[in-house]
């Protein structure tokens, strides 16, 4: 990684300001800090690797671009991780191209590798519930952290938002009463969400009785700002921080290896479109750009697939006895 990012900071003054500019463009555009710090990771390898073989950057050949695959292929490195890579990497041409920096798209037809078609992970029904009322249910040592923990996990689930999201939302963008609250997602976009009782008590709770106790443990007595959830030392709860929360209560309520916050996201779409949700309306709850993004969750679990045909078909009867028709 030091190598890379040395190579990167060497890069011809020609490429280096093709590389500044596009960042520059992409900060423009509202994207967040950790798409700029990954974009200019891989498209700056990218130039740093034809820099090293005396290449052009405006110009590279199609078979400079395939070895410079080739070698990421050889690092091990999955599918996604390389398509990821060439992703940042034809942006950054397409704004040079846009830009008049290059005379053609040196990247024009190239394509990625293919990427496995992997089902997100989903819990089941029960076992979200089980998950997102282990803290209410089970004990603990820190009863305003058990609230806040309870008021984190049922609003993940009620709402499939981000875990970046929840950490970065604020109280005067909740609305209990009315069971909607704002969020913030990626490209600085806004939306709102719903949640239902379960998680409206839950919140109320933590707001009511849990939040204040855990301002009042802030360090000079200064209290706590405008973020929901806070830390045990009363400071705002960064996302890495809630995701080690959600990982310990995965492990105390027995969820399924690998659950992450992000599986509450993905059971979360999974049954609203198993409710009979319009996939439109789900789009835009999880704050998707494109309506083929959401699509992966229009999958049917094995369980609702044959509960469906049992109940609709008429021949799927565990006990038909009707004639075959010969």
């Amino acid at each position: 990684m030091a190598t890379e990012e040395a190579a990167i900071r060497e890069l011809p003054a020609d490429s280096a300001r093709a590389l500044a500019s596009f960042l520059a463009n992409l900060q423009g555009r509202n994207a967040s800090p950790g798409t700029v710090v990954e974009y200019r990771r891989n498209a700056g390898e990218f130039l740093a690797f034809l820099s090293a073989r005396g290449v052009d950057w405006r110009s590279p050949e199609r078979t400079t671009i395939r070895s410079y695959l080739s070698t990421l292929a050889d690092r091990g490195l999955a599918a996604t991780s390389v398509a990821g890579r060439l992703a940042a990497v034809r942006s950054l041409y397409r704004h040079a191209l846009r830009n008049g920096r290059i005379e053609r798209d040196p990247l024009a037809g190239v394509r990625a590798p293919r990427r496995p078609s992997r089902l997100p992970r989903v819990l089941s029904v029960d076992e979200a519930e089980e998950l997102v009322t282990a803290p209410r249910r089970l004990p603990s040592r820190d009863e305003a952290l058990a609230r806040r923990d309870g008021a984190m996990l049922e609003l993940l689930y009620a709402t499939g938002m981000r875990i970046s999201e929840l950490a970065g939302m604020t109280v005067d963008r909740i609305d209990v009463k009315r069971r909607r609250l704002r969020v913030v997602g990626k490209g600085n976009k806004e939306r709102e969400l719903l949640f239902g009782l379960p998680a409206a008590d839950a919140l109320r709770s933590y707001l009511a009785h849990a939040r204040p106790l855990l301002a009042g443990r802030r360090q000079g007595g200064s209290g706590a700002g405008g973020e929901v959830f806070l830390n045990a030392n009363g400071a705002p709860l960064s996302a890495r921080g809630a995701r080690l929360v959600i990982g310990r209560w995965v492990q105390a309520a027995g969820a399924p290896n690998r659950t992450s916050p992000h599986t509450l996201r993905h059971s979360f779409a999974t049954h609203l479109l198993e409710g009979g949700a319009d996939l439109r309306v789900v789009q835009e709850l999880l704050g998707h750009v494109n309506l083929q993004t959401t699509q992966i969750y229009t999958h049917v679990s094995d369980a609702a697939l044959r509960s469906a045909y049992r109940d609709a078909h008429p021949r799927a009867g565990r006990g038909s006895t009707g004639r075959s028709g010969r």
